[in-house]
């Protein structure tokens, strides 16, 4: 069997694991098996890479084979490092810098084979073609997954940042691509190519600058379909087939997770990129009084331990606060304690809880939460009002009852879970401030709700505790 042959049935199986790995995330028991089968479709297409370029007649590999090696070594060893020591609540910054690194790995390949085809005059239309939209693509993928993971990391603010030059500015940008693209069918060199590329990056950054923490999963799925995208772009101008498979396979699901997430909160991807939601000012909360000077209705541990020992039903409802405060070991422990006492416990998810997709699933998959007790914004959403206690951890916007009727409201018509129609609601957050929205949220203040202020992880563990002293 010849080297092209076995390169391109490594390529073939390579394609297949990646689809067949990506079928299997859609749901959490079999997520684990599907990275597993995609690192292992990884692994054929780059020993594929070596076969196809292999020359048996001199013996000898590729050139520069020992600096490709020791890249993926180096790329393998912070790989894992990452994986192992990066805390589940870390995810979503980690997840944007992988994005990003695959936007830019993207970029350059195409920088480098541009100038190979400007080099030799080979400016055919598919291979410059190619080679502009996977710069442009990949250029905005990774500078604006920097500034994504600067938002999730607290480096740069999470508010949306915005302001008329910002977004003047953005228009003579994106104009000036399309000069510089025309520039290059007319052909334009290496030196226009170099200022596209300069644009693209710089487009990246002021796209995403002015998106708020609350919008981030919509931005990270977003990204990583550009990711996708750039990538099959420069599979088209290398010839390779692996790269336009698993670039189309990503940039696909990409899109169409940015569509759900879309729908998720009833707001277009225009409105998301550019309305600005979150740019408000972060009003301060107290512990017994929000925003608006109304009172809440604080409980302490004791009294909502005796209200939780003494219930049915319960929902929990997490949110990021509980992300942050790595509580979802902890919750889970509670949640047991009751389901131990004929307690009929469920968890109610909303698509965009947390900063990226399936945030909140993770988290909870990692603590060992029962997949059936999991349930999406669709199937829970008509059990509140039967539900004895709704108790929600450190999220906010996602139950903020003015998105059903406060048509001023940046967050209104976006579909929220109801708790408010629990008969009981507690709601453990740190103090009364805003979510990454910048709004109040008015059930805080409904009669019915009970606030358990502190952070989440300690409070929980101290309602366990006070409900083992009581039992």
């Amino acid at each position: 069997m010849n080297a092209k042959l076995l390169s391109d049935v490594a390529y073939l199986t390579s394609a297949v694991l990646f689809i067949i790995g990506l079928k299997f995330l859609s749901h959490p028991a079999r997520a684990r098996r599907g990275n597993q089968l995609a690192a292992i479709g990884m692994a054929f297409a780059v020993v594929a890479t070596f076969v196809a370029l292999w020359r048996p007649a001199g013996g000898q590999v590729f050139h520069n084979h020992w600096l490709i090696i020791g890249g993926i070594v180096l790329g393998g060893a912070l790989g894992t490092v990452g994986a192992r020591f990066v805390a589940m609540t870390e995810m979503p910054q980690m997840v944007a810098l992988l994005n990003g690194c695959g936007g830019g790995a993207a970029a350059l390949i195409s920088t480098v084979e541009f100038s190979r085809l400007a080099a030799g005059l080979e400016l055919s239309g598919l291979s410059v073609g190619s080679t502009v939209f996977g710069c442009i693509i990949g250029s905005i993928s990774f500078s604006g997954s920097l500034v994504a993971f600067g938002k999730l990391q607290g480096i740069i603010s999470e508010r949306a940042i915005t302001s008329t030059i910002q977004k003047v500015v953005n228009v003579l940008i994106f104009i000036g691509i399309l000069a510089l693209i025309g520039w290059i069918a007319r052909g334009g060199g290496t030196t226009a190519f170099s200022a596209l590329l300069a644009a693209a990056l710089a487009f990246g950054v002021l796209m995403v600058i002015p998106i708020g923490g609350a919008d981030m999963p919509v931005v990270i799925s977003l990204l990583n379909s550009f990711t996708g995208l750039a990538v099959a772009a420069t599979g088209f101008a290398l010839g390779e087939p692996a790269l336009i498979i698993s670039g189309t396979v990503v940039g696909a699901s990409g899109t169409l997770l940015t569509m759900l997430m879309c729908r998720a909160m009833n707001r277009s991807l225009t409105n998301v990129l550019f309305a600005g939601v979150g740019a408000g000012p972060v009003a301060a909360g107290g512990a017994s009084a929000g925003a608006s000077g109304k009172p809440v209705r604080e409980i302490t541990t004791d009294d909502a331990a005796v209200l939780l020992a003494n219930v049915r039903s319960l929902i929990i409802v997490p949110g990021y606060g509980m992300a942050v405060a790595q509580a979802q070991h902890t919750v889970r422990e509670m949640a047991e304690m009751l389901a131990r006492r004929g307690v009929d416990v469920k968890y109610a998810i909303h698509p965009v809880a947390g900063r990226m997709p399936g945030h909140m699933n993770v988290l909870l998959a990692e603590a060992n939460v029962p997949y059936e007790q999991l349930f999406d914004l669709e199937q829970i959403n008509s059990e509140f009002e039967r539900t004895d206690v709704a108790l929600v951890i450190g999220a906010n916007d996602v139950v903020n009852p003015a998105a059903r009727y406060d048509k001023t409201s940046p967050i209104y018509g976006m579909p929220i879970l109801d708790a408010d129609k629990a008969q009981h609601v507690i709601v453990i957050k740190r103090s009364l401030n805003p979510g990454f929205a910048g709004i109040d949220n008015p059930l805080y203040y409904d009669p019915k709700t009970l606030m358990l202020f502190g952070d989440a992880k300690g409070a929980v563990a101290k309602l366990v505790e006070a409900m083992k002293a009581a039992a």
